[in-house]
């Protein structure tokens, strides 16, 4: 399966809009988990903004 990465665009909700890895899932995924962190997409909208992308600040989040 390939990546469509303007479809990809279209819903990701990170706010890093410079980021070269938006649309690009994968690479994200791999990207944050390198650095222990979550991606974004995966945060409420105004903790995302935050762009602290923390394990702690995701169980936070959702706690």
């Amino acid at each position: 399966m390939e990546c469509d990465i303007k479809k990809n665009q279209q819903f990701c909700s990170c706010t890093y809009s410079s980021c070269s890895k938006r649309g690009k899932c994968c690479e994200c995924i791999q990207y944050h988990k390198g650095r222990n962190e979550i991606p974004g997409c995966l945060f409420p909208p105004e903790i995302e903004k935050t762009y602290d992308r923390s394990v702690a600040a995701f169980v936070k989040a959702h706690s």
